[in-house]
């Protein structure tokens, strides 16, 4: 009897083996819930970092960046406080297309980004240091090949794609989700064949290599049902990109995907921070309750498709100010590389610098960004609720439970706060600079801002 109980044992031990590998290895869907808890570092993957020795870039082709280049770079994102990375998008696309969102082949990977070994490597250097990875994905359209549809697999017929026409006018919606964005074959997802290789195609990718999250280019350009199924079949956390500044318009989309970027709020951002602080309070008051939930939004300062925040409005500490705001108010914080490094380029391409050589962790953002999203996790603020303090033109404050964070537009002034909640006598601390405390008396908070924002948290 011992020996069969041995033997049973000694051939079940290879199943125990893989199924602990499997285990090991297997990451499961993050859900909106969970992603409300970290802040994203945007990556351009051929413009983040390489393996090769540094030299010239063309902006229009692609410049080297590659997985390995992140791997190798994880800490410096990891020194920011950044504990997720969106990455372009991953499949093949048209020679030149550095950006990803040209695609020619839906099953292949970009070998311009390393290899299938070198794509898993990253998923694992990420989970190991508890970075969750999100991956640009496109279904809306494919590359410029005009209408030689036997280029694009497997999208090879023309009756894959909508008729041609081009979009002229971005009020149609008709136009919109049937023409091409700038001369690119429009995919048919009323044809059932193609919405099927996209669903089945989502589903696949994120079960085989374990991806946290999706960032998916253009849902405005596609059908809102389209997006019912797609987020099915992905079943991990999507952000859309609606590029809309009309709150009604963006935020519908998000009774069919988790989220969306706040695009209205972007540009509020901008109007505050370089302009005027009612500009934020009626969006508060006025836009922010259109969406079916906020606290999934995703916020940001810049990103690869519009100039950067230092281009329009050259003012690191109004930049500074900008971002540490969109850190600590509600949603899901994204951050687009380089913004650490005072990167001010133009409209695209010049907005999508490489990184290479820049990686300096001594610049005063840098700095900022590790404290700030640190505060985030320590106090676990996407749980606390956000309540307006003080608008004027140049000043703005809230507070998120014992957080209260002030903001200026311009390069001093003062001010008292004295709708709050804290008792006479508290003592509140500036976690960006040490010795900056203040005490509440006579009912109010004095504020004295210089350049820089001021995250004051109770003692």
């Amino acid at each position: 009897r011992f020996i069969k109980i041995y033997l049973i044992k000694e051939q079940m031990r290879p199943v125990a083996l893989l199924i602990a590998l499997l285990l090991s290895t297997y990451v499961s869907p993050k859900s909106k819930e969970e992603w409300k808890s970290r802040s994203i570092y945007q990556i351009l993957t051929d413009r983040f970092a390489r393996t090769s020795d540094t030299g010239y870039c063309n902006y229009s082709q692609y410049c080297g960046g590659n997985y390995q280049g992140i791997i190798n770079k994880l800490d410096y994102i990891k020194g920011m406080g950044f504990d997720a990375i969106w990455i372009s998008p991953i499949v093949e696309n048209t020679e030149g297309s550095y950006h990803g969102y040209h695609l020619t082949n839906l099953y292949n990977l970009n070998y311009h980004f390393g290899s299938e070994d070198d794509f898993k490597a990253l998923i694992t250097a990420c989970h190991n240091k508890d970075i969750w990875l999100m991956v640009d994905v496109v279904a809306n359209h494919v590359g410029p090949i005009g209408t030689d549809y036997s280029k694009i697999t497997p999208f090879n017929l023309a009756e894959h794609y909508h008729d041609y026409c081009d979009i002229n006018d971005w009020t149609n919606q008709w136009q919109i989700e049937n023409c091409r964005l700038s001369g690119l074959p429009d995919l048919k997802q009323e044809n059932d064949w193609v919405t099927q290789q996209l669903l089945n195609w989502i589903s696949d990718l994120i079960s085989k290599y374990n991806i946290d999250g999706i960032r998916i280019d253009t849902i405005m350009e596609v059908p809102k049902w389209f997006w019912d199924k797609f987020r099915t079949s992905a079943g991990v956390f999507q952000i859309g990109e609606a590029f809309n500044g009309d709150i009604g318009y963006v935020s519908d989309y998000q009774n069919h995907l988790d989220s969306v970027f706040n695009y209205p709020l972007y540009y509020t951002i901008e109007s505050s921070f370089c302009g005027s602080f009612y500009n934020l309070e009626g969006y508060w008051f006025n836009s922010r309750p259109k969406y079916p939930a906020p606290e999934y939004t995703a916020t940001f300062v810049e990103n690869h498709d519009n100039p950067r925040f230092l281009n329009r409005c050259n003012d690191r500490g109004k930049f500074t100010n900008a971002v540490v705001f969109s850190l600590l108010w509600e949603g899901v914080p994204v951050f687009y590389y380089g913004g650490e490094q005072y990167y001010s380029g133009g409209a695209d391409p010049n907005n999508r610098e490489p990184l290479w050589d820049n990686y300096n962790t001594g610049t005063e953002l840098y700095r900022i960004l590790g404290i700030v999203n640190a505060l985030r996790k320590s106090v676990s603020i996407w749980n606390l609720n956000i309540v307006q303090r003080y608008a004027d033109d140049n000043f703005y404050a809230f507070t998120r439970g014992n957080v209260l964070a002030c903001f200026s537009n311009t390069n001093s002034l003062q001010r008292t706060i004295t709708y709050h909640e804290f008792s006479e006598g508290t003592k509140l601390c500036n976690i960006l600079y040490d010795g900056d405390c203040v005490t509440v008396s006579g009912g109010g908070i004095y504020i004295n801002m210089g350049d820089y924002p001021k995250v004051y948290v109770k003692q």
